[in-house]
């Protein structure tokens, strides 16, 4: 009798804990996978590239909501050392629901590199996906962005002659960068500006430049006398134009009198603005200068020698 007693509070306590679907909540851990990653560039730098990486987290298995984050990590392919990284908050996910994350990590532009998404519940690892990226530095430097600025142009007259006028012009560059920019090509123009006819141009480089550091690279160009110029700075970055600057040279200006009811032509006359170059002495003139004294006085010990030796042998 007791046995049977036994039994039936046995299958009552099974039936209990099946029906009211408590083992199952209790046991079934939660457990998730990284189904796919894409890859895309964001923005593409002189020096480093931003990546937007997507992830899709799936939870395929567990009722019980935990929080969990996504950790990615770039590792370059070369070196094996951590590049970059960072971390996005998911929250807790629902069965069956799958998430995607988006996140941005910069990465240098030269280089291949590997990387990895790690899922964590609670500062547990549950998934971890990769996926490999190449090749970064064929990628386009985007148009704008290069860092490099154009903040100011001087323009110095050098030489009038025949109707003609040399211009030095100044050009101030620089970096706003993170990183020292690459060496590009500049092209130097001066327009015309009522007829827009092209008076000259000068291809140059721009060279590498320091970040939060400002250069001057100097051009001359060659115009007509007495007529007004915009001159262009483009800087190419192969065959693309990535920067532009413009500023202007009038040598006629106008000035406007009577409030604005009319104009006035003023000539410049260009030769008084003429600056020639002043000539320094080179450091090693002087220094050949100051040794030639000091050979003179060997060389007049060494004859006063010679003329002794030569005196006491004409005596015996």
């Amino acid at each position: 009798m007791r046995q049977i007693h036994f039994l039936l509070l046995l299958s009552f306590i099974f039936v209990f804990l099946t029906g009211s679907g408590c083992v199952q909540s209790f046991e079934e851990e939660n457990q998730y996978q990284i189904k796919e990653m894409d890859i895309a560039s964001e923005s593409v730098k002189s020096s480093f590239v931003e990546l937007n990486v997507t992830t899709y987290v799936e939870k395929y298995r567990g009722e019980s909501k935990e929080n969990t984050s996504l950790l990615l990590k770039a590792y370059n392919m070369d070196t094996g050392l951590l590049e970059m990284q960072a971390e996005s908050a998911l929250g807790p996910l629902e069965k069956g629901e799958t998430r995607i994350e988006s996140q941005l990590i910069e990465v240098p532009r030269e280089g291949d590199y590997e990387i990895r998404a790690i899922l964590f519940e609670n500062g547990t690892q549950k998934s971890s996906g990769r996926i490999d990226v190449r090749n970064l530095e064929g990628l386009p430097v985007d148009v704008i962005g290069i860092g490099i600025e154009i903040p100011e142009m001087d323009f110095i007259v050098r030489k009038v002659s025949d109707g003609s006028v040399v211009i030095e012009s100044d050009i101030y560059l620089t970096n706003e960068g993170r990183d020292t920019s690459s060496d590009f090509r500049m092209l130097v123009k001066a327009r015309e500006l009522d007829a827009g006819l092209l008076a000259d141009k000068v291809w140059a480089t721009t060279g590498r430049i320091r970040p939060e550091t400002t250069i001057i690279r100097n051009v001359n160009i060659t115009v007509p006398d007495k007529y007004n110029y915009a001159v262009e700075v483009l800087i190419w970055n192969n065959d693309t134009i990535v920067k532009r600057g413009e500023d202007y040279i009038l040598l006629v200006p106008e000035k406007v009198v009577e409030k604005g009811t009319s104009t006035e032509t003023r000539e410049v006359d260009s030769s008084k603005f003429e600056r020639t170059y002043e000539e320094i002495p080179v450091e090693e003139e002087a220094y050949e200068e100051e040794a030639t004294p000091g050979f003179g006085i060997v060389a007049a010990a060494l004859s006063g020698l010679f003329a002794l030796a030569i005196f006491r042998r004409k005596q015996l």
